[in-house]
């Protein structure tokens, strides 16, 4: 499935805005509102489209990636380049996250020049967590917010193979 990258469009943030996730993954899910169009919009967001030019997932880089709350908490003091990504609802559990996260890392590390990235992860979402750890990531803190455990997770080039 060849997947390609582009800039965020107003269709695709009314898509993303709709998508709903099945428990416990609906933790995800977001309230149709201004603001939230706004930062797809405006701030670091890429659409991910499939072959057939159909959103597939977007991701976030920077402080788009981060939550505000662990700022202060030292989570994102060291400089690595911070990623978000979701991928279409319809589409998880399918076993196409390995390709769709491989895509985005490459893609990504091209646009910004960068190969050490970190990512958060609400603690219960075991079945990211095994992918990123299948894909070179390793945790390296925790912290709650809301009532939710999240872990950072980097990833830094091997220089050792």
């Amino acid at each position: 499935m060849p997947l390609r990258i582009t800039a965020m469009t107003e269709t695709y943030a009314d898509q993303i805005m709709q998508w709903s996730y099945e428990p416990p993954y609906d933790f995800y899910n977001n309230e149709p509102d201004e603001e939230f169009r706004k930062e797809l919009l405006e701030c670091s967001y890429y659409a991910i489209l499939d072959e057939e030019g159909q959103l597939f997932g977007f991701c976030c880089t920077g402080s788009s990636a981060q939550i505000p709350i662990a700022i202060p908490l030292g989570a994102y003091d060291e400089d690595l380049l911070d990623l978000g990504l979701g991928m279409k609802p319809e589409l998880t559990g399918q076993g196409r996250g390995k390709e769709f996260l491989s895509f985005v890392l490459a893609s990504i590390a091209e646009f910004h020049n960068r190969q050490s990235f970190r990512l958060t992860v609400a603690k219960f979402n075991e079945r990211a967590i095994r992918l990123y750890i299948q894909l070179g990531f390793s945790e390296v803190a925790t912290f709650d917010y809301g009532g939710t455990t999240f872990i950072t997770m980097i990833k830094k080039p091997d220089f050792g193979s």
